[in-house]
């Protein structure tokens, strides 16, 4: 008795659509055998009986094996009525289940699986538009978009899996898959006021770190005065978007209304600044020198980094050492 139940137990902790499943293959491969000896005329193989028997429960009917005798078609009969009901809850629960998972993948509540990927925190114009720019590139790289306030992912994209949750929480940063994701961009939530924006931040990038330290994370931080706490937090960039904004606001202020900085910022935002480290023959050369070098590969130099300074437009005689790196646009 002890085998029978633990069998039976472990039938019943199966899902419903496995065990739906099998108990119509038992009901296939019962009146499959059973119709062969009752009538071994009509189906000569136990496999004509099964095939028989699959075919009579889906309601297909070929009409190419027809069982004859009173017991034969008694038994079909109860086929058809124990068979029909079995196929139809098999392909509507088969069908409800496409649904649901649907419906939870859309909900933000299936977890990503994945590598590379880039993971977003906060949704909100500037992450829409950075969405949409990722998005649309030559080669798309998968992005995780993580937000508590959304009901539904509010981007049509393959690229872009959502979920939904709180940034701060580790149920849900681990559902992004993080120790496999390249970089982290955790943006303000300029819902509230701008220290309790930032104190959110923060919070959200030590449940990161404290889940993964070697993840590359870029925060958005709204008050110079927490920007110290994020870099202690462990962030590896911070974007102070009020002094970029702030940036804007002076150069409009003294300039003559004709929005020069904001048309050059529209003409690099499909460039790309990076930095490389220099190579052996460069080394000596001055600003100036190298300008001219990369300019004929399609590449501008607008500055140098040397240890923790960043110098933009030095003079030209500037000499290149082996430690810096040029800053270019492509």
């Amino acid at each position: 008795m002890v085998v029978p139940n633990r069998v039976f137990i472990s039938f019943l902790r199966l899902p419903l659509l496995a065990r739906i499943l099998l108990i119509a293959l038992l009901v296939f491969l019962s009146f499959g055998v059973s119709i062969h000896f009752l009538e071994p005329e009509t189906f000569p193989t136990i496999f004509d009986g099964i095939w028989w028997a699959i075919i009579t429960a889906s309601t297909v009917g070929y009409g190419d094996y027809v069982p004859n005798s009173f017991l034969g078609r008694l038994t079909a009969l109860i086929l058809i009525l124990l068979g029909v009901g079995f196929v139809s809850s098999y392909f509507g629960t088969l069908a409800a289940a496409a649904v649901t998972k649907q419906d939870a993948f859309a909900e933000g509540r299936i977890p990503f699986k994945g590598n590379g990927h880039i993971i977003i925190i906060g949704w909100n114009e500037r992450s829409k538009e950075l969405i949409n720019r990722l998005t649309n590139m030559n080669y798309p790289q998968m992005i995780v978009l993580i937000d508590e306030t959304l009901e539904a992912n509010p981007v049509k994209s393959r690229f872009v899996h959502f979920i939904q949750g709180k940034g701060h929480v580790d149920e849900t940063i681990i559902k992004s898959d993080i120790e496999k994701a390249e970089k982290v961009l955790i943006t303000a939530d300029r819902g509230n006021d701008e220290l309790q924006a930032d104190m959110n931040s923060i919070l959200t990038l030590l449940t990161i770190k404290g889940l993964c330290t070697q993840v590359k994370c870029i925060v958005e931080i709204l008050t110079a005065e927490q920007v110290v706490n994020a870099m202690r937090a462990g962030a590896d960039e911070v974007i102070q978007s009020n002094k970029l904004t702030s940036v804007f606001m002076i150069n409009s202020l003294h300039s003559n209304g004709d929005g020069l900085l904001s048309n050059v910022i529209h003409q690099l935002q499909e460039s790309r600044l990076t930095s490389s480290s220099v190579t052996e023959d460069v080394i000596g050369k001055t600003f100036g020198d190298l300008c001219q070098v990369l300019l004929s590969n399609g590449f501008l130099l607008i500055g140098i980094k040397r240890g923790e300074d960043t110098i933009l437009n030095p003079a030209l005689t500037f000499k290149i050492e082996e430690s810096d790196e040029l800053l270019t646009f492509k």
